[in-house]
């Protein structure tokens, strides 16, 4: 079970994904989603960059890609905004992608005793 001095350290954490997720019903076009999503990556790495962050982000985001295509193409998920390949928005892997560097810091907090 997590304490409270974890938590309050995973919680920064969470906050561009919350940011991220509350912006996709305020911004129609993805595109520029998708330039705000970059943006709010690129301040959030200038202000915490931790070891394999990147490579967390790049797996995140191609991973991402081929599970979404499987779900879509098996009709577990469908998209009425489908910029990317014709079949998801171009912003859900970039979300996802920093999800996965979320998921990486909260765990090695977590680990952290």
């Amino acid at each position: 079970m997590p304490n409270k001095k974890q938590i309050f350290k995973i919680v920064p954490n969470v906050l561009p994904i919350i940011l991220m997720i509350g912006l996709i019903p305020v911004i129609e076009n993805d595109f520029w989603l998708t330039g705000i999503y970059l943006a709010i990556m690129i301040v959030w790495f200038l202000i915490k960059r931790e070891k394999n962050d990147f490579l967390f982000l790049v797996f995140g985001f191609f991973v991402m890609i081929i599970a979404e295509y499987f779900f879509i193409s098996t009709g577990v998920e469908t998209f009425t905004r489908n910029s990317f390949l014709g079949v998801m928005p171009i912003w859900l892997p970039f979300l996802w992608a920093y999800a996965f560097v979320a998921m990486k810091r909260a765990i090695t907090i977590l680990n952290l005793k």
